[in-house]
């Protein structure tokens, strides 16, 4: 009888695995404003044309690695189309440019040189500590690009596996814990 009910206790345990989502509560309401349109004599515009920039580096590079996998999904440990996990995908990504990396997140976390958030460019990593029982880091990506203030990363969620994400989420700003710069 024990056994039984163990054995379905696992079976729940598995099937549950990953399947909730966190839901982020707003601080302040949200405020929408529009506002009114004053009119502006046209003008004659010229077009600044930029010339064509064909600088290619080697954080492109490692990007374009990472984001072959993309849709692949979440497995533990895993460094295959087949499924990766987060630290798996910059492993392969980096090691695919001749780069290496430690394996684990955690251990990532150790390498390079530390940078500000505020100054992270494409091809650093960001680490995360996304669960609160845990006291070290577990999570990390690869910034894809920073516009307007908004840095975009390339990870393996354990829901929805390698995938594009913005630091602005709820969710992964809360969990942003440092940023480092291996190339």
């Amino acid at each position: 009888m024990i056994r039984k009910l163990f054995f379905i206790l696992i079976i729940c345990l598995v099937a549950s695995c990953g399947s909730s989502k966190k839901k982020v509560a707003q601080r302040q309401p949200r405020k929408i404003t529009v506002a009114a349109r004053t009119e502006t004599p046209k003008r004659e515009r010229t077009p600044v044309r930029k010339p064509a920039s064909n600088k290619h580096s080697k954080a492109d590079d490692v990007i374009h690695s990472a984001l072959k996998f993309s849709g692949v999904r979440y497995k533990y440990g895993g460094t295959t189309k087949k499924g990766m996990d987060c630290s798996g995908l910059l492993y392969v990504a980096f090691g695919e440019n001749n780069v290496k990396l430690p394996r684990t997140s955690y251990h990532m976390a150790e390498e390079g040189k530390n940078v500000r958030k505020r100054d992270v460019v494409k091809g650093d990593l960001l680490f995360f500590k996304t669960s609160k029982r845990s006291k070290r880091i577990n999570h990390v990506g690869m910034v894809v690009s920073v516009k307007n203030d908004e840095i975009k990363f390339v990870h393996a969620s354990s829901s929805r596996g390698v995938m594009v994400s913005s630091l602005r989420e709820g969710y992964w700003s809360s969990a942003f814990i440092k940023a480092t710069r291996i190339l």
